[in-house]
């Protein structure tokens, strides 16, 4: 076990409530080896003053020590750590909190949190998020006239993925073809489709909106929205929106009479000044003029008036929003408004549908918009996406790392881990669980390119994804072995009349694990423990309710795994059996590139 066997996580397992109220006293558990002779104590910041609670024994196993202790979730945010006294150690005690086990003092940052904010809705924690990018999943039969601005393009011609046809070329996708393969994406296992912009805009990624009002005539308009949620609905599958918070486009109603007129209301929802587009845009794009969150109009509008764009479309049906380039908005220069946006954007958001969740894309570390009554989580970029292509980066590949000026590095699972303990250390458990786990988007080169083309890697890929906490967000394609090599390049149309392109070995290690996942209540509600880790190989647990899981991920042959299991281990994913050996210790597979997961009996 990592961390000498001492742990906790924020799971059921460990914590009596994952949602309490303010000022509710919350029962932790910690675990500890059976030859741990010292105490414990839990260390609380209450009003940002230290304070010590002795824990006290709760039950012990044959090989650990479960100890107990009280935190009163008095602030919003209630920080909390352990503290592990030995008098035979020369450091005298140690440190247990998110980032692992510390024999000296250590920052705040990485305690444990309780949060008192309103929890997400329940169905949020069984979520499999799938993304479409519309306008090149499916389209249907209708066939509708063209604006200026779009290149028509058949459906299996190749994308351009550079120059200036990139955002213009058309390949027709729209919402009543994604309604008609609904059954595929079930099949999957997924249970939530996240469609990328669907307003009326000059471009096919619709990023740039001229209305916020209506639904694309080329996607099918609103009509076509209004028949793809109520069959969603009716699958038993959850719709969320892709609203722009930063930005909309610069042909949108409210920019052109923003330009109309200085004394035009409008006027106070953008950024005017003297630089030189006269007006401040989205990474200087002319065509993404930026919002201005200080205005009281924009807010309305946007958010609070009962007809609202958030409203609007949550009573239409939405079951939430995924919100784009959440990390920018509201901020600019000396202004710092994005968690007050996101605030109130929820607040709107669940008064009028409490059952619904608002996930934010955030490249980078999101810690700081986190875990503050806006948005339930975020795009887990930078503690999923990116230490999984540090890891599983094909040998010979070699591609820019998501908008970092070096190739992506090829890096051991030892310090992978670290990335990802990192990163899940600065937020609750609650937004680690609720934020997406992602091996390619939209915005992304494919998983596929990643690993260099090999199937085996994008199992290991998908493995993660499917078994550590987070949602999975699956990429429409990724399950066929669509390739890309940056985020243009991978908008590849789905090869729906090619069957013979689809890479069926993907297809049915997506579709085992979307199911192994929905089987195993530990998968989705349960907590992790890391076991091993190696340059080549992963290893850890899942637990929920007597529940257990031992998760194996390996992306090359390694030196075998040997651990002492206290019973059988059942395979549940992947073909090897396990048998322990005459000292009771079980020798894990040792090939690779493999992916296992065993029920521990």
């Amino acid at each position: 076990m990592l961390d000498r066997g001492f742990h906790h996580d924020g799971s059921a397992d460990h914590v009596s409530t994952l949602a309490p109220e303010p000022g509710e006293t919350v029962t932790v558990f910690v675990r500890t080896p059976k030859g741990h002779g010292g105490g414990v104590h839990v260390r609380t910041t209450p009003d940002g003053e230290p304070h010590f609670t002795e824990a006290l024994v709760d039950r012990e196993t044959e090989h650990e020590i479960w100890w107990r202790a009280d935190v009163v979730a008095r602030n919003p945010v209630t920080r909390y750590r352990f503290l592990l006294t030995d008098p035979d150690a020369a450091a005298g005690y140690r440190w247990l909190n998110g980032s692992g086990l510390h024999a000296g003092d250590v920052p705040d940052a990485h305690d444990f949190r309780l949060l008192t904010h309103a929890a997400p809705p329940g169905w949020a924690r069984d979520a499999v998020v799938y993304e479409i990018f519309p306008d090149r999943f499916a389209r249907s039969s209708a066939r509708r006239p063209l604006p200026g601005w779009a290149e028509e393009r058949g459906w299996d011609d190749p994308v351009t993925g550079t120059g200036p046809s990139t955002p213009r070329e058309f390949f027709g996708g729209d919402l009543d073809g994604v309604r008609e393969r609904l059954g595929h994406i079930t099949a999957l296992g997924a249970n939530t489709l996240y469609l990328t912009p669907v307003f009326p805009a000059p471009s096919n990624h619709r990023y740039n909106a001229s209305s916020f009002t209506e639904i694309d005539p080329l996607l099918g308009g609103d009509a076509a929205y209004r028949r793809l949620v109520d069959e969603a609905h009716a699958r038993g599958l959850r719709v969320l929106g892709d609203l722009t918070t930063n930005h909309c486009g610069s042909t949108h109603p409210w920019f052109q009479a923003a330009l109309a007129g200085e004394d035009a209301p409008e006027r106070e929802m953008f950024v005017f000044g003297d630089g030189e587009l006269g007006y401040e845009a989205w990474m200087g794009v002319a065509s993404l003029p930026k919002f201005d969150w200080r205005s009281d109009l924009l807010r309305r509008r946007m958010i609070e008036a009962d007809d609202s764009v958030v409203r609007r479309w949550i009573r239409f049906g939405l079951d939430g929003w995924r919100v784009d380039v959440a990390n920018m908005t509201g901020r600019l220069r000396g202004d710092d408004l994005t968690r007050e946006v996101a605030a109130r954007f929820r607040h709107a958001m669940t008064e009028e549908n409490p059952a619904t969740v608002v996930l934010a894309e955030h490249a980078h570390d999101a810690a700081g918009d986190l875990d503050a009554g806006g948005w339930h989580g975020t795009m887990n970029y930078a503690g999923f996406t990116r230490p999984v292509w540090s890891w599983l980066r094909g040998p010979d590949v070699r591609m820019p790392f998501l908008g970092v000026p070096a190739p992506v590095p090829r890096l051991g699972g030892d310090t992978v881990l670290a990335t990802m303990r990192a990163f899940a250390a600065q937020i609750s458990w609650r937004s680690l669980t609720h934020s997406w786990s992602l091996v390619s988007s939209h915005d992304t080169a494919r998983i596929r390119t990643v690993c260099g083309g090999d199937p085996a890697l994008v199992e290991v890929a998908a493995g993660l994804m499917f078994t550590l906490p987070g949602t999975p967000m699956l990429y429409a394609g990724d399950e066929l072995g669509l390739e890309g090599a940056w985020g243009e390049d991978g908008r590849r149309t789905m090869p729906w009349d090619r069957r013979d392109s689809w890479d069926t070995r993907t297809l049915a290690a997506y579709r085992g694990l979307g199911a192994l996942r929905g089987a195993h209540d530990a998968l989705r509600h349960g907590g992790l423990r890391w076991v091993h880790a190696s340059r080549d190989a992963l290893v850890f647990l899942r637990e929920h309710a007597g529940e257990r899981l031992l998760v194996l991920a390996a992306r090359a042959a390694h030196d075998p795994v040997r651990l002492r299991l206290g019973g059988a281990a059942a395979p549940v994913y992947g073909s090897e059996e396990l048998a322990a050996g005459p000292d009771g210790t079980y020798t894990l597979p040792s090939d690779g590139p493999a992916f296992h997961v065993w029920r521990l009996l």
